[in-house]
């Protein structure tokens, strides 16, 4: 069982490698994959005579709630943590409130990336001081 998930996961990695230099198509064969788990979804449910209206509504939501994903997909991470952080929604922020949010995390980015550029330099020297 090992063996196949290993070759299964190589051959993804190809293939999204092969993938990646052309977008459009990638798009497109993602899209008809994911059509076709859909529909193969929906007539496999239709195989169970209980699984229409309501109970198909409470299966789906049990299984959601369970897995985690209801709140995720149907809210988002975004807007949840940024209820968390208080802060506002990004249609009720200013343009100026945007452009400082970005500009504080790449004055953050930057002051990091100034920091281990020290640090490369000291490791040189370092190394050539060292006989």
């Amino acid at each position: 069982m090992r063996k196949i998930i290993h070759f299964f996961d190589k051959l993804e990695d190809r293939v999204r490698a092969q993938l990646a230099h052309s977008p459009v198509l990638y798009s497109l064969i993602g899209g008809v994959g994911i059509v076709l788990f859909w529909k193969g979804t929906w007539e496999t449910a239709e195989l169970a005579p209980w699984l229409y209206g309501p109970a198909s509504i409470v299966v789906g939501v049990l299984i959601m709630l369970l897995t985690g994903l209801l709140v995720s997909f149907f809210i988002g991470d975004s807007i949840i943590i940024s209820g968390f952080k208080r802060e506002k929604k990004l249609v009720e922020r200013s343009e100026q409130e945007i452009i400082k949010a970005g500009q504080i995390t790449t004055d953050q980015i930057l002051k990091k990336l100034d920091h281990l550029e020290q640090d490369i330099h000291e490791l040189k020297k370092d190394s050539q001081a060292q006989p």
